[in-house]
C-alpha cells in the first residue's frame, strides 16, 4: 500500500463510481479498477461493494477512508513545510544579541520581518560582544548583533546606524551646567566607569583632549556601571541607549558632544559559509529596510 494506492481508493470513494474517479484521476477505468483489487488483496480484507450503479465502502473501507484522509493530509503537510522550510519562509532562526541596545533595535527588525515571514520562529541567545562571537564560531547561532570592530576576515557585517556616549552620574557626584551636552574635559578628574568594549575608544577620545583618564571600573556589563554611578561611586560613560536600562531622578545624564564620542554596532554572521536560508531573508532585508537607530 502506498500514497498512490491511497490516493487512487479516495478518489473511488468519493465518487462512488470507477468511470467518474479515473475521470478525475486523470486515468484509464482498467487499470483503477485493478490497483483496487490489488489493495484489498494485499490487505486480505473487502473494501469496496460494487454494484453495476454504485461503489460503496465496507466497514474496513471506511476505516480505511479515514486513516487515508489523514495520511494524505499529513504527507501534504510535510511536503508544504518542507518545501517553505527550503525556501526561508518556514523555519528557525537563530540570533545573538549583545546585551545592550540590540535589545532595543531587535523588536522592531523583528516585527518588519514576521510581517513578510510569519512561520519563521525565533531562538535569542544573549550577551557580550565576546559571547557573541563565541556562539557563531560554535555554530550555535545564525547570525549576531555585536559592538564593532570585528575580524573582518573572519565575517561579514551590515553596519548599525552609530550611537552617541553619554555620562551618567549621581547629582551628588558631580557639578555641571544645565545644558543637555557636556564637553569631555569636564570629566577630566572624574573616577570613570566604563564597559570594557570602549576602553581604548575612550582613551583616544580623552587623549585627543590632553588627559589621561581616572578608571575606577571597567566592566562587561552596562547595569552594574549604572548602578554604581547611581551609588555615587563614579561617573559612567555609556552608550545612548543606557537611558533606558536605569532611571532615577537622582541621576544626571549629559550627552557628551565635544569631542562627538560614538560607538557602532553590527549585524554579523560567518565568512564564507553557506548560511540557513531565513537567515539570509533577515540579512536582505536588514541591508534594505531604513533601520531605526538604537538612541
Amino acid at each position: 500500500m502506498d500514497i498512490r494506492q491511497l490516493k487512487y481508493f479516495l478518489a473511488v470513494a468519493e465518487e462512488g463510481l470507477v468511470t467518474k474517479a479515473a475521470d478525475r484521476l486523470h486515468i484509464t477505468q482498467s487499470p483503477l479498477s485493478q490497483q483496487m483489487i490489488l489493495l484489498e488483496q494485499e490487505l486480505g480484507v473487502q473494501l469496496l461493494q460494487r454494484t453495476k450503479k454504485h461503489i460503496g465502502l465496507t466497514e474496513a473501507g471506511y476505516v480505511l477512508k479515514r486513516k487515508a484522509e489523514q495520511i494524505l493530509d499529513l504527507t501534504q503537510s510535510a511536503m508544504n513545510e518542507v518545501r517553505e522550510t527550503a525556501n526561508g519562509i518556514r523555519g528557525k532562526l537563530t540570533i545573538g544579541i549583545i546585551n545592550s541596545s540590540g535589545r532595543l533595535l531587535l523588536p522592531e527588525v523583528i516585527r518588519m520581518f514576521h510581517q513578510t515571514y510569519p512561520l519563521v520562529s525565533f531562538d535569542l541567545r544573549q550577551g557580550d560582544t565576546q559571547r557573541i562571537l563565541e556562539l557563531l564560531n560554535s555554530h550555535l547561532i545564525d547570525i549576531g548583533f555585536v559592538r564593532l570592530p570585528v575580524d573582518s576576515s573572519l565575517y561579514d557585517y551590515v553596519t548599525v546606524p552609530t550611537e552617541g556616549m553619554i555620562m551618567v552620574a549621581h547629582s551628588q557626584a558631580i557639578t555641571v551646567d544645565d545644558d543637555e551636552e557636556l564637553h569631555l574635559i569636564h570629566l577630566k578628574d572624574q573616577p570613570l566607569l566604563i564597559h570594557r568594549r570602549y576602553e581604548t575608544i575612550i582613551f583616544d577620545y580623552c587623549h585627543q583632549k590632553g588627559f589621561e583618564p581616572n578608571i575606577f571600573c571597567a566592566s562587561d556589563e552596562i547595569v552594574p556601571l549604572l548602578t554604581w554611578s547611581l551609588r555615587g561611586l563614579g561617573v559612567a560613560i555609556v552608550p545612548e541607549f543606557a537611558i533606558n536600562l536605569l532611571s532615577n531622578s537622582s541621576l544626571i545624564i549629559k550627552k557628551i558632544t565635544k569631542p562627538v564620542v560614538t560607538t557602532s554596532s553590527a549585524l554579523i554572521w560567518r565568512k564564507k559559509e553557506v548560511l540557513p536560508v531565513t537567515a539570509t531573508h533577515f540579512i536582505n532585508m536588514f541591508q534594505e529596510k531604513d533601520i531605526p537607530s538604537c538612541s
